[in-house]
């Protein structure tokens, strides 16, 4: 569990994916769900006792993408605490293949049944007076891939999008390498070194380093030819 700023994160580990689901909380005890991907009871179970174990108060669930494994637990929480889902519509037919993909490792289809709101690019979303995050579209994981970022905490949740010396797989259905690498340069980036990411599975990072060290951002595939006039390399 961590804070920055005045608004805590707590995460989970959840389902065969070690998929991260947070809980966002400030201190008025108003929460968000991102991408509560809880597959088993004892998970759910986990999730919900939290949130009475600490009397929070559930205001919506944010969803960076459609894939199962960060979906799992939506409907079951949505259901428990009247919530809203926020996802970007682009993602819609990813939900409706839902079943057929977790079938096809192995895990039950997760419940779809649920109605989402519309997310944006540069929309910002509240769960409390003071408490903001902007949307930001890095379309390329899947089409409707978002980040949520609060300037004031410093806190980027970038789903599936941009790992801890790694970025996100781009051979699914709807996947884009090269809008998912222009996304993560131009939008997340640029953003100050030490904003903390929160990742959609794997350790948690910061932009500085991934500015810095993070091999799938750095020019090492370019081609380059050995010129014997000027003794220089020449990139081609």
């Amino acid at each position: 569990m961590g804070a920055t700023g005045h608004i805590n994160v707590k995460s989970f580990r959840f389902n065969l994916f070690q998929e991260n689901s947070y809980v966002l909380w400030n201190e008025g005890g108003d929460c968000v769900l991102v991408d509560p991907g809880c597959y088993s009871p004892k998970e759910s179970s986990a999730l919900k006792a939290f949130i009475t174990d600490n009397g929070l108060n559930p205001k919506a669930i944010w969803l960076t993408h459609g894939h199962f494994d960060h979906i799992f637990g939506v409907a079951e929480m949505s259901r428990e605490y009247s919530l809203p889902v926020w996802m970007s519509p682009e993602d819609r037919f990813i939900l409706d293949k839902a079943g057929e993909y977790a079938n096809g490792v192995g895990l039950k289809a997760p419940d779809v049944g649920f109605e989402t709101k519309e997310l944006v690019d540069g929309q910002i979303l509240r769960f409390a007076q003071d408490d903001t995050f902007q949307v930001i579209a890095t379309p390329g994981h899947t089409p409707g891939c978002v980040c949520f970022y609060s300037e004031k905490a410093k806190m980027l949740f970038s789903g599936d999008t941009l790992f801890a010396g790694a970025i996100g797989r781009t051979d699914l259905d709807g996947g884009d390498y090269d809008k998912e690498i222009v996304g993560i340069m131009e939008k997340l980036m640029v953003l100050p070194g030490d904003v903390e990411v929160f990742p959609g599975h794997g350790p948690g990072t910061n932009i500085a380093i991934e500015r810095t060290t993070n091999p799938f951002l750095q020019p090492f595939n370019e081609p380059w030819e050995y010129d014997e006039t000027d003794q220089n390399d020449i990139c081609i």
